[in-house]
């Protein structure tokens, strides 16, 4: 059973790295608007949710 439910962590981990990296990519992108803006609310956003992904990023690798 503890193989069984190592493998279906790896295949979901798999799945979700992927879609982290480009979700940070995108907040990158976001993050860089709006600091050639000067728009320190969607900057402040912007790093709040790169944390987070940061942090989803380490608990998935």
């Amino acid at each position: 059973m503890k193989h069984v439910m190592e493998a279906l962590r790896k295949r979901e981990a798999e799945e979700k790295l992927p879609v982290i990296r480009m979700e940070i990519d995108y907040e990158l992108v976001t993050l860089h608007d709006a600091m050639k803006a000067g728009d320190m609310e969607q900057m402040d956003a912007s790093k709040k949710r790169l944390s987070e992904l940061r942090k989803q990023l380490i608990e998935w690798s």
